[in-house]
């Protein structure tokens, strides 16, 4: 299955209708991290661009861009956190890599971290690695890129989850891109439902 192809069967069963094109300057971005960025996760960013599943699960930024509210979850923090996560697990005694090929892509809301595993020289082969909080593992690789493990994940397709929250919901699955969800936090609304919250656009300039 294609890039494309796997972008495609993710928005038959979590729509792309809150998404937005992240318009990343993709050589600015290989110049921070020194490297390519893997197919897929580039056509993700641009059909859904960062941005949240669920409520659950959050998709990074790779550069950091200013929030209309707050700024968003973006990869060169959470890169830190799951480095960080490796050295106190035991470092190379307990998962034997060099911290440096540890890039976060992606986060859940039971703080694991969902990270790539670069030491393949071709990005388009980097597998996931989860760096779970709650999980039967601290750190477990999953051989296939981040658009197959999100379908997998999204379809339910683990016998056991890879993460330590469950953010499906009988099947239904939205994507809510942050400036969608800090617009509807400023206007008063869920930011993930857009339903009225009381307690939204509180602390809003």
């Amino acid at each position: 299955m294609t890039e494309n192809a796997r972008i495609k069967a993710l928005e038959q069963i979590m729509p792309a209708t809150h998404g937005a094109d992240e318009d990343i300057d993709w050589q600015a971005a290989e110049a921070v991290w020194g490297t390519r960025f893997p197919s897929d996760f580039v056509a993700f960013m641009g059909r859904y661009g960062a941005g949240s599943i669920n409520g659950e699960a959050s998709v990074l930024l790779p550069l950091p861009k200013p929030g209309l509210q707050w700024d968003p979850a973006e990869m060169a923090e959470e890169t830190a956190n799951a480095r960080q996560l490796w050295e106190a697990g035991g470092g190379r005694a307990a998962f034997d890599v060099d911290p440096e090929s540890i890039i976060a892509w992606g986060v859940t809301g039971g703080s694991d971290i969902l990270c790539w595993l670069t030491t393949d020289p071709d990005p388009d082969r980097w597998p996931v690695l989860v760096a779970g909080r709650h999980t039967a593992d601290a750190f477990a690789v999953h051989p296939y890129g981040m658009a197959e493990f999100l379908l997998r994940l999204c379809s339910d397709e683990f016998d056991v989850s890879p993460v330590s929250i469950t953010f499906w919901d009988a099947g239904h699955l939205s994507f809510v891109h942050w400036r969608k969800a800090q617009r509807r936090w400023q206007e008063g609304r869920n930011p993930e439902t857009g339903e009225p919250d009381p307690y939204a656009g509180e602390f809003a300039d």
